[in-house]
């Protein structure tokens, strides 16, 4: 022990070095909470509940920038810095996103590298046999960043090509993603379907036009096969399709250049599969059920029976 500390009554060096190192301490603890405040945790006014839109192509910079501005963040660097460090400096995900409580910044820069937006997605039910208009109404009413007139300008051509069915889209999702996900639909049902197509002796154009038909033709299930061997039978024979649903069918010979609207699987089926018959007539009464003819004269007295 050191006499001259306990003859002047100086405390040992030892503890000089203690109260030191809880110096170093306290002002290390004193910076990292300084450092939370300011940089790490969330701003005051962090407006629970918002949700911010990253727009396609953002660059970190823009996105941290309008995170600051809305009060998400207290630090643009931090956020930044973060992200770098959980390698998606170019790899954000575009998307709106929900912040439903305040947040520090690592949470944010987590949320945003891998795209947890935590929006629930919006579910846009397409009935069979819709056609591009009365799709394009449909999906202009359930996503904002929807344009009708351009998802119009690029389905024209893919009538009959898009597949019925229930989707679900991100609130930011718009007309190309739409066609990319109703065509890439369309092609992966077809796909299990080319061999029996093929089989059918009939090409994958001509089956879906007269699917098309059938969809807006039959009121149920039964009856499908039955109109498509009705109207294969008409083809074949020289007979104009003369199908309601195609008012031009009864002023030309054969199939409509286009389809007439996006037909399910069924009619598809149905378009390859038709079901052999005695009729050469059909119609819906008021109620929708069916009545087939095999001469046009009972046709008419069917006319006469259900639709007068």
């Amino acid at each position: 022990m050191n006499e001259f500390a306990l003859e002047s009554g100086q405390p040992a060096p030892r503890l000089d070095g203690m109260r030191r190192i809880n110096f170093y301490l306290l002002g290390a603890v004193t910076f990292l909470v300084l450092c939370y405040f300011f940089f790490l945790s969330a701003p005051g006014n962090f407006p629970p509940g918002a949700v911010i839109r990253v727009e396609k192509g953002s660059s970190l910079r823009s996105v941290s920038a309008v995170l600051k501005k809305e009060h998400i963040i207290r630090s643009r660097v931090a956020f930044e810095s973060l992200v770098i460090i959980l390698g998606g400096e170019k790899r954000i995900v575009s998307a709106d996103y929900l912040f439903e409580n305040k947040l520090p910044v690592w949470e944010v820069a987590l949320r945003i590298r891998w795209g947890k937006h935590f929006m629930a997605p919006v579910s846009v039910t397409i009935p069979e046999g819709f056609d591009v208009k009365q799709i394009g109404d449909t999906f202009a009413s359930k996503l904002t960043n929807f344009n009708k007139a351009r998802f119009l300008l690029k389905a024209e051509s893919k009538e009959g090509y898009l597949f019925p069915d229930t989707y679900f889209f991100l609130t930011d999702a718009d007309e190309d993603d739409v066609l990319r996900s109703m065509t890439d639909n369309f092609n992966k049902k077809i796909v299990s379907l080319s061999g029996e197509i093929a089989s059918s002796g009939k090409t994958e154009k001509d089956i879906i036009i007269m699917s098309s038909i059938i969809e807006r033709e039959a009121k149920g299930n039964i009856d499908r096969e039955v109109i498509s061997g009705i109207l294969w039978k008409r083809l074949k024979i020289g007979m104009p399709l003369q199908a309601d649903a195609a008012p031009e069918t009864y002023k030309t010979k054969g199939l409509p250049e286009a389809p007439i609207s996006n037909p399910g699987i069924l009619s598809i089926k149905a378009a390859i599969y038709p079901k052999s018959s005695p009729y050469l007539y059909y119609l819906h009464d008021k109620n929708g059920n069916i009545h087939y003819a095999k001469s046009f004269s009972e046709h008419e007295q069917n006319i006469l029976k259900y639709l007068k």
